[in-house]
């Protein structure tokens, strides 16, 4: 008679959420999938996605791209997982779990990764139709689906997810307002001064907040539908669609029912080891657990320490969660905010060191102990610190602290590089990785590109704000260990990309295939490149095409097949599908006839038009095949193509100056025309920006550009290196009083210095502070001509002017350039069905309620076509 094999111990995971997936990585890891039976019961209708990314999807990111595991993990691990099929009920006596369709599983061990449910505040008609809750991709497919016919929303709360939900209302398309009960923004993560920098941030982004105000009522119309918001001082906001995300509680009923302890404010209650201190079968982890510690963790990384801790003592290990650190780094509506350790200085006997900068909307504040121990602090605006400052929080940082808060330009005495931190400062606080662990990675796990580092050790694998200094790290520890590092511009070529920059001009060599046969790496030659190199090579044969000899045309021969969708096409590429125009505008200024033709081109093809920030007017909804018409018309009429879609000069903004402001000094129109002419179509690293102000009141923000130009009694002074984009820099002064001889001279050799030794993708102010010696090296070579360059500078600038072309104007005189400008290739007759429109504001927007999620319906899509 032959024996029964006996069947091997079972767990049982409820809840498959971000830290569910992470438990069930640390059990492979430890080989219990192997030697046990897992059970994964989940409540979503998918596995484990980033809800921390969650926002993404609508900026076209797919479940799948969202996903954290695949089927391959699941089938490899032999786990059964169960998506739609919530736990329902827990019999602790009997160690069975009953699912919600009817399964029924026993169980060894029981582990609860419930996570939270959003709180919705009890005010009245909470549950009417149009408002939402903002915590899964389903929620989030609902509101999209509402949005469709609304023109306004609010969202209840300014944390966090509020500010998310509020961007993305704005996303599609409508006019959004954040309702936060606190004074403030954010007020878990940022004191006064963070707050009152977040909301001029956001504000300025077009969003409406009101703090200091509670939601009393949803007004709802006489159909059950929202219609406005009453507060609790007294006004009422009208709006069609509500979302509530007033902070999260946690999902502890099924713990409740089945017996177990939870907290006096909720939370399931669990030791060190996260066992629940009910029964020591079953584990609590993530959101839905309260802690030893008495505390309930809202962030993933507490959550993946919880998860490695109970599949640590389920394999008898020794393993305790005592609590965790609370820093964050979020990018909300492109503003960076984060915090670390003791950010609102509850120590006592501590002192702050605070920079605001409300123009540029910065402030950032350090908490120091009496004896000079960095104790936490607040960053907002420009959080590029974040991972050196963190790594040096509870200790004496070996700089004075006002060093780490002064922005790029402001003077900062000292840069710490990684080399300065020590091995215990934690590099990935979600993944709760050291520097000490990354050195080891490097040394004796031979790790050597950022990928093996992220696969060792999953630092960077969460949210991603690490990851550049997780690459310093590596390359500073090859470096120490004798280990010469690659810093070639990608797997193609082992040249930066200066250096390549410098091959193509000595060797004048024209096309990107003829460099990489000849300069490649030797697996590479023969190949068809990367889309990293394949773009840059082609910006530095088009930034030196008039020097070498290659064609001047972006869309000439090879030149065609290695450019970005936006030059492909010479038009930027929108969310839906269509494109846009941005004809040049030289200085803004612009005769009646021209504005005329563009309101009539506008109306003809039915184009949203919008005055852009930089003085020129932008004409939205293009199908690809009307961008040459479209052209052609603008050409007859005397514009040219304005560069928007280019790493090149976009615009070169101004005041009236003296011929009309009471307070110029200096023609500034004139002066930005002459410069906008003369940079136009100059291919380069990166956009440029420029502006030329009539005085020193500065009315065209010429300081916060690549290059700009500021009127004085004596003539020009010029400033280099400045960003107004998501991390502000004031340009610095390079030169001043020049005469307008002077002033070209000096911005020729700036530009064609930056174009011949900047990195990819790298702007002027970032450029510059990487430079060794900086803005004094910069001042050195182009305007003392230190490297006896200057003259070779001038002329290859002078080649530029001399030999540019307006793009439009060439393509739609080429009957084969002309050929590709069609929505399929072989139906060139048809329009993309998917590019549609809804009428808002007497104009048109996109209707783009799939699109936006990276969706497209099957119907909607032209049988057996070909697309570009």
């Amino acid at each position: 008679m032959t024996a029964t094999p006996e069947a091997p111990p079972t767990i049982v995971l409820v809840g498959h959420g971000m830290v569910g997936q992470r438990f069930l990585e640390a059990l492979a890891g430890r080989g219990l999938t192997a030697t046990h039976r897992v059970v994964v019961l989940c409540e979503e209708p998918r596995p484990a996605y980033d809800r921390v990314q969650l926002t993404s999807y609508f900026s076209g990111r797919t479940p799948e791209d969202l996903s954290l595991t695949d089927t391959a993990f699941i089938a490899e691990h032999g786990i059964e997982l169960h998506v739609g099929d919530p736990a329902e009920t827990v019999d602790r006596a009997a160690r069975t779990v009953t699912a919600r369709s009817g399964l029924v599983v026993g169980y060894d061990v029981l582990v609860l990764a419930t996570g939270s449910y959003p709180f919705v505040p009890p005010v009245p008609n909470k549950d009417a139709e149009g408002c939402f809750v903002y915590r899964t991709i389903e929620d989030l497919l609902a509101i999209e689906e509402y949005a469709r016919k609304s023109t306004t929303g609010a969202v209840v709360g300014g944390g966090l997810l509020g500010l998310e939900a509020a961007g993305a209302l704005k996303g599609l398309g409508l006019t959004s307002h954040i309702v936060e009960f606190a004074p403030r923004l954010m007020p878990v993560q940022v004191d006064e001064g963070g707050g009152a920098a977040l909301l001029r941030a956001i504000e300025e982004m077009g969003l409406s907040v009101h703090t200091g105000v509670g939601t009393q009522e949803i007004v709802v119309g006489e159909d059950g539908a929202v219609t406005g918001m009453r507060l609790s001082d007294g006004s009422e906001l009208a709006t069609d669609l509500v979302v509530f995300s007033a902070g999260v509680r946690p999902r502890d009923q099924l713990a409740r029912a089945s017996g177990l302890t939870v907290g006096e404010r909720g939370g399931i209650a669990v030791d060190e080891q996260c066992r629940t201190v009910s029964d020591p079968r079953v584990f609590a982890i993530g959101e839905c657990a309260l802690a030893a510690d008495g505390r309930v963790y809202g962030l993933v990384a507490p959550g993946y320490e919880q998860a490695e801790t109970a599949a640590a003592t389920i394999a008898e290990d020794e393993s305790a969660f005592t609590g965790a650190d609370l820093s964050t780094k979020l990018k909300l509506l492109g503003v960076d905010v984060a915090s670390f350790g003791d950010a609102h200085g509850a120590t006592d006997d501590c002192l702050d060191v605070v920079y605001s900068d409300s123009r540029a909307g910065l402030y950032k504040k350090l908490v120091i102990g009496r004896d000079g121990t960095l104790l936490g602090g607040i960053l907002v605006g420009d959080a590029e610190a974040y991972g050196t400052l963190k790594a040096f929080t509870g200790s004496v940082p070996p700089v004075p602290p006002e060093s780490l808060v002064l922005p790029a330009g402001a003077g900062a005495p000292v840069q710490l590089g990684p080399s300065a931190l020590p091995d215990d400062a934690i590099i990935c606080s979600c993944n709760n990785v050291r520097k000490g662990t990354i050195r080891e990675a490097v040394t004796e796990h031979r790790c050597t590109t950022v990928p093996e580092v992220k696969k060792c050790t999953k630092a960077g694998t969460t949210c991603g704000s690490c990851v550049k200094v997780l690459g310093r790290l590596i390359n500073a520890e090859l470096e120490a260990s004798g280990v010469e590092v690659d810093k070639g511009l990608c797997a193609c070529f082992s040249q930066t990309r200066e250096e390549l920059y410098e091959i193509v001009l000595a060797l004048r060599i024209t096309s990107y295939r003829d460099l990489l046969d000849r300069h490649g790496r030797q697996d590479a030659r023969g190949g068809d490149g990367c889309e990293v190199c394949k773009p840059t090579v082609a910006s530095i044969i088009a930034s030196l095409a008039p020097t070498i000899g290659a064609g001047t045309h972006v869309l000439d021969g090879e030149q065609a097949a290695l450019q970005d969708t936006n030059d492909h096409f010479l038009a930027n590429l929108q969310k839906n599908g269509s494109y846009s125009v941005v004809p040049r505008i030289p200085g803004g200024e612009i005769a009646p006839e021209k504005l005329i033709v563009i309101g009539e081109i506008a109306r003809d093809f039915g184009l949203y038009t919008k005055i852009t920030g930089g003085q020129r007017i932008d004409m939205f909804g293009a199908r690809v095949e009307q961008l040459p018409v479209i052209w052609a018309r603008l050409v007859d009429a005397g514009f040219e193509s304005g560069h928007a879609y280019g790493k090149s000069l976009r615009t070169v903004k101004s005041c009236v100056g003296q011929t009309w402001c009471r307070y110029g000094v200096q023609d500034s129109v004139r002066m930005a025309i002459d410069l906008e002419l003369r940079y136009r179509g100059l291919r380069s690293p990166h956009k440029l920006k420029s502006a030329v102000s009539g005085c020193q009141r500065e009315c065209a923000e010429a300081q916060s550009k690549d290059f700009g130009v500021i009127a004085t009694a004596g003539g020009w002074n010029l400033y280099v290196g400045g960003n107004g984009g998501a991390t502000p820099r004031h340009a610095d002064l390079l030169a001043q009083d020049l005469s307008d001889a002077e002033l070209i001279r000096l911005i020729d050799r700036f530009l064609m210095f930056y174009i011949r030794t900047a990195d990819r993708l790298e702007r002027t102010s970032v450029w510059l502070d990487r430079v060794p010696g900086g803005l004094d090296h910069v001042r050195d070579v182009v305007v003392h001509d230190s490297l006896g360059i200057c003259d070779e500078l001038e002329a290859l600038m002078a080649a530029h002017v001399a030999h540019y072309r307006d793009e439009w104007a060439e393509t739609i005189n080429d009957p084969e350039k002309l050929a590709r400008f069609v929505s399929f290739v072989n139906a060139p007759d048809t329009p993309d069905p998917v590019v549609a429109f809804v009428p808002e504001r007497d104009q048109m927007k996109p209707d783009l309620p799939l699109l936006s999620i990276g969706l497209r319906p099957a119907d909607e899509i032209l049988e057996g076509s070909v697309t570009r």
